[in-house]
């Protein structure tokens, strides 16, 4: 139990400012991501009392009025006067930048929101936060509206024998532009993965829209995780390693298992928070694992043979691993919390790891067996795909004009501004040849569908010929040899038809680009082109709609009082090189979508569970999403 948690509490830094001009420095964008931020901000509150001990169970809403209401059965935010202020605890957590029980370490030893700025920056952004706080036997409310500057009294409802806080929020459609609809997946994905990282906890999610509701309960957490995405594989080693420990304060807790696949999959977390780009706690982990292997297999090999020196590459390879820690301070290395900095991080998994590690290996003799196998297959792929690729490059020195015969560059050498168009297809690639401003703008018609490098061995992918024109054309290499100062193209764009086997494309490259170019995904240069699905005309009256709702919008306002035509474009190849231009290739009046981290993971699971070995997979798959479908190509 931790010490009192009151409105002694609640420790002021610096009033609420400026959050709705500048919404971007604290959700980092007014986009479908911004948006389901502020959903995150007051899930991880709840999610803090429940790693405080306080909370065990977490409802989530989505309303039909597109609200979220959040619930826990925590301790309620506190209500009593602050005394610098002279304000409720309560309404300094609503109104005030960097308030909270967050900055008391007494009452939050561990905490993943955003220090004290969450409550605040949801109700800045907000039409408005309707807040109710179970505690001390009452019921207590407040609302907050119009972005936080009016508010009601805080006033007792009535008497309660229950504890916790629920809000109820509405985003405010003039700072959500873009949208303001919460995305029933994105919502459960998160509410999954928090299920998971915190053992025990009941989360329950309902989207009253849909009619849809679940709930998640996992016991035996994190281990419970890497069970679930291994389900359907081989698995090399049947017994999970799985180890709960502590060292100076920082709780581990790590859970692994191998498969019989290629790629590994080593997600990483602090505090819950998913840190993308690993760090210090995954150094940790990469030092204690090779270190125990290779130890482990000099053991094996005395007396017989000289035992092979394993790489973290051939180690990880097939691995699906989880990795949570706990830390009362994590730093990180810049803005988005992607990386961790801590030094004792990597100590406190290295040594938590290192122990437990070799004891399940000298236990289990089968399991161990069976990962160093893998492991030495691993080696003698990786020893293969180096000659592949010392084969090409020195095919390439050789050769003067080494660019895909296929691809049609632009005039620029400037990366800065040139743009690379992965084209489904010599037709539309044609279209794009002849539309596309050759100053800056590059074609690589691909012919057929990219190679699942999700399932194939290193050298085999390497030695695909689609494959080789991508990694050619845009000149930095792949993998840990990927060197972005080589980037021929700023912009890395994947147009296809707007049809199921153009959806299948897109996520076959982004299946690639994630696997083996990861680098450029985190940079921000992999975008895809949105060509319109329909054009409307009336004589000489043209206009495109790229969405369902759009069309119907231009048949309301537009061509209402007209005759007129609508075409359904399935393909590329529909339209001629000036409609392409105009549509999906001007930056004047184009969109596109830019890739991050976040979107290619999510693709390549989706990617992994609809193209996969398991049918039953894909059947849960479909059952589960057909209501969400509005046109399927026949």
């Amino acid at each position: 139990m931790t010490e009192h948690y009151g409105a002694g509490s609640i420790k002021v830094l610096k009033g609420l400012e400026a959050v709705r001009k500048r919404p971007g420095m604290y959700i980092g964008s007014t986009s479908k991501t911004g948006l389901h931020h502020l959903v995150w901000e007051i899930l991880d509150n709840s999610i803090d009392e429940a790693m405080a001990g306080e909370a065990n169970t977490i409802s989530v809403v989505i309303t039909k009025e597109g609200e979220v209401i959040v619930e826990d059965n925590g301790r309620g935010i506190p209500v009593g006067i602050q005394e610098d202020s002279g304000k409720s605890a309560l309404e300094l957590v609503f109104t005030q930048l960097h308030a909270g029980g967050k900055f008391d370490s007494d009452s939050y030893k561990i905490s993943g929101g955003l220090h004290g700025v969450g409550a605040s920056v949801v109700n800045a952004l907000s039409l408005y936060v309707d807040v109710l706080v179970m505690r001390e036997g009452n019921v207590y409310h407040q609302i907050f509206s119009e972005g936080g500057t009016k508010q009601s009294p805080l006033e007792i409802l009535e008497t309660t024998d229950k504890r916790g806080t629920i809000v109820r929020f509405k985003p405010d459609p003039e700072i959500f532009q873009e949208t303001v609809t919460f995305d029933y997946e994105t919502i459960r994905n998160k509410v999954k993965q928090l299920s998971y990282l915190n053992k025990g906890i009941k989360i329950h999610l309902t989207d009253q829209r849909i009619d849809k509701a679940v709930e998640y309960h996992f016991p035996n957490g994190i281990l419970d995780y890497v069970k679930e995405k291994n389900e359907t594989k081989t698995k090399i080693n049947p017994s999970v390693y799985y180890i709960d420990g502590k060292h100076d304060d920082i709780e581990v807790e790590v859970a692994l298992q191998y498969n019989a696949e290629y790629q590994e999959n080593l997600i990483t977390f602090v505090n819950n928070i998913n840190t993308h780009e690993g760090g210090s706690h995954e150094d940790g982990l990469r030092q204690a694992l090779t270190r125990v292997i290779n130890r482990y297999s000099e053991k094996v090999a005395k007396g017989t043979k000289s035992p092979s020196k394993y790489s973290w590459d051939d180690i990880k390879e097939g691995m699906v691993c989880i990795v949570s820690i706990r830390h009362t301070d994590p730093q990180y290395e810049g803005q988005t919390k992607t990386k961790l900095a801590n030094p004792d991080a990597k100590k406190a998994v290295d040594a938590v790891v290192g122990d437990s590690f070799e004891e399940f290996l000298l236990k289990s003799p089968e399991d161990a067996k069976s990962i160093l196998d893998k492991n030495a297959n691993a080696q003698k792929a990786r020893i293969a795909a180096q000659r592949a690729r010392e084969e090409t490059r020195r095919k390439s020195a050789l050769d003067t004009f080494s660019l895909p015969g296929k691809l049609a560059d632009c005039e620029s050498k400037d990366s800065t501004i040139a743009e690379l168009y992965l084209v489904e297809g010599d037709s539309a690639g044609g279209s794009a040849k002849t539309g596309r401003n050759r100053k800056f703008q590059a074609i690589l018609p691909l012919r057929g569908k990219v190679l699942n490098v999700e399932r194939v061995a290193e050298a085999r992918a390497f030695a695909n010929n689609e494959i080789k024109s991508i990694v050619t054309a845009i000149g930095t290499g792949i993998k840990e040899d990927l060197d972005l100062s080589k980037l021929r193209y700023g912009k890395i764009v994947i147009m296809t038809d707007a049809d199921v086997d153009g959806a299948h494309i897109r996520t076959l490259l982004l299946t690639f680009f994630y696997r083996y170019m990861k680098d450029l995904v985190k940079n921000g240069n992999i975008f895809i082109a949105q060509p319109p699905l329909y054009k409307i005309e009336s004589g000489k009256k043209v206009a495109y709609a790229y969405s369902d709702a759009e069309l119907e919008e231009l048949k309301t306002n537009e061509f209402n009082s007209s005759r007129y035509t609508i075409q359904r474009y399935k393909g590329l190849g529909e339209m001629d090189p000036m409609q392409l231009w105009e549509t999906t290739m001007d930056p004047e009046t184009r969109t596109m979508l830019r890739i991050d981290l976040e979107d290619a993971a999510v693709a390549n699971e989706v990617f992994s569970d609809l193209m996969g070995e398991d049918p039953e997979l894909r059947k849960n798959y479909i059952q589960e999403n057909a209501e969400f479908v509005e046109n399927i190509d026949f």
